[in-house]
């Protein structure tokens, strides 16, 4: 996210929902929270990469979780509450992003601890098996930055991961989807198990939308069945590809590598 004058940042209130304030940036929504309750989310994207947190272990257990992209700390508020006990790094590249959200929004929970980097930096000094969940929601001027999104980048974030750990990336794209695309052909270059979950009518090409990607080092790690039950009870029921199904979603695409601009 920008501090630019064009990436304005301001809370809003929800009219419908007091208690929740809207992260904008440049007028963009960015993050939501719910003042009185962290366990609300409003976003869809969130909720999938909830669902995925949620099913990665025992209800209630205490993870080490690595977040790149902090917002209003929507998940690490969440993970906070629903396992006490977690232990949270977020990396937050825009310093006005941690200022305004620490002064404005409750106190950040125990637990939680805030870097300002640029979240490729900060992977590369983290030690290996340091996390069990890797969160990536990171965007600029509206757009993944390519120095994120690339093999070198996917190997750097499994490197820190313990053997039974969990990669999630958000990726906003519009039909045909081929953001989504390359980057699950990304993450299958690096990850013996990958899925996505997204709104049924984005992963048939007819909206423009959030779609989030899940990787796991060792094979059929992921909840895949559980995530599809959970994907369909959704407000706004998704879908989730995984294995031919994700093999015909990829189809030609390839891995993006680090010989793009960063």
């Amino acid at each position: 996210m920008g501090a630019s004058d064009d990436d304005r940042l301001e809370l809003v209130v929800d009219p419908v929902r007091p208690t929740g304030r809207t992260l904008l940036a440049g007028g963009v929504e960015q993050s939501y929270v719910d003042l009185a309750d962290p366990t609300y989310l409003h976003f869809e994207y969130v909720r999938r990469m909830a669902a995925v947190a949620d099913l990665a272990a025992p209800a209630g257990r205490p993870l080490d979780v690595l977040h790149l992209g902090g917002g209003a700390l929507t998940l690490p508020r969440y993970l906070a509450a629903t396992r006490p006990g977690s232990t949270q790094l977020v990396v937050e590249r825009e310093p006005a992003v941690v200022d305004l959200v620490t002064r404005e929004l409750p106190p950040v929970p125990a637990g939680v601890e805030i870097h300002v980097a640029d979240a490729r930096e900060a992977v590369a000094e983290v030690p290996a098996g340091a996390y069990d969940l890797v969160l990536a929601d990171i965007y600029r001027a509206a757009r993944m930055p390519p120095h994120v999104a690339t093999v070198a980048f996917a190997a750097e974030v499994a490197r820190v991961l313990r053997p039974d750990g969990i990669y999630l990336v958000n990726v906003t794209d519009l039909p045909p989807l081929v953001l989504a695309r390359v980057q699950a052909a990304t993450l299958r270059a690096v990850f013996a198990d990958v899925c996505i979950v997204a709104d049924r009518r984005m992963l048939r090409g007819r909206r423009y939308g959030n779609v989030v990607l899940a990787a796991a080092l060792r094979p059929d790690r992921l909840p895949v069945a559980r995530l599809v039950v959970r994907a369909l009870r959704d407000p706004l029921p998704g879908g989730v590809l995984h294995g031919p199904a994700l093999d015909t979603f990829i189809a030609g695409a390839r891995p993006r590598t680090d010989d793009v601009e960063r």
